[in-house]
């Protein structure tokens, strides 16, 4: 198998995860991405604990396979994990998608299967639907440091 079947396959994996698209009751924190020139509508929800560990995550609103599998990845590799943790993830897959600089082994690592969506830095019309959610956490992460 390939590498792009590998990726296509894993996409639509994630893009599947219907259990993660509902709403938390009494999130601490809710952050909507849109992106009106494919119709990508999600909004990211958390709920912290007192020590700011990211007890539970989801999201409502609906999207492309990218944008919800992106989601779905965001939300697999925050849960459980503090506001510092996720700072920190959310870094690292900026630092990935920029294409700028690589990301040592270590760092991929951190990004679980995230590091996936590198293969869609190399398609313009595609970056925003891989880091909508993304950009919904980074805000949450900011206003939590507020």
């Amino acid at each position: 198998m390939n590498l792009e079947k590998i990726y296509q396959q894993t996409i639509l994996e994630y893009s599947r995860r219907k259990e993660l698209n509902r709403e938390i009751e009494n999130p601490t924190f809710a952050e909507r991405g849109h992106n009106p020139n494919c119709g990508d509508d999600l909004t990211l929800e958390i709920k912290t604990d007192e020590n700011d560990v990211i007890i539970d995550a989801a999201f409502i609103g609906s999207g492309c396979a990218i944008s919800t599998a992106s989601m779905a990845m965001l939300i697999d590799l925050v849960k459980g994990k503090t506001m510092e943790e996720a700072k920190e993830k959310v870094n690292l897959f900026f630092k990935m998608m920029k294409q700028e600089e690589k990301l040592t082994g270590e760092e991929s690592k951190k990004l679980g299967d995230a590091v996936l969506m590198e293969y869609v830095a190399q398609m313009p019309a595609r970056v925003k639907c891989a880091t909508l959610s993304w950009h919904s956490l980074k805000v949450i992460v900011e206003k939590n440091e507020k």
